[in-house]
């Protein structure tokens, strides 16, 4: 039996990121997902809208059919 795995390239937060101390943001998504680690990756609200920032993923994990994501905010186009 297979285990259903998703490849992002951009985070998509919907509003549901938790702020940590400085830049530093969590994000807790449904579901098994991949990132790429260290390198800038687009911030948007939803999938459709425009980029609100960029950052860099510094923590992927993986546990009970959800994915935990520590990302460091490197530049923000818009405070919306």
């Amino acid at each position: 039996m297979g285990m259903p795995l998703e490849l992002n390239t951009m985070i998509v937060t919907k509003g549901k990121e938790k702020r940590g101390e400085d830049n530093f943001f969590t994000l807790v998504k449904v579901g098994y997902r991949l990132y790429p680690i260290d390198i800038p990756v687009e911030v948007r609200k939803t999938k459709d809208s425009e980029p609100s920032g960029e950052a860099i993923i510094k923590r992927v994990t993986l546990e009970n059919n959800t994915t935990t994501i520590l990302y460091e905010l490197q530049s923000l186009h818009s405070t919306n």
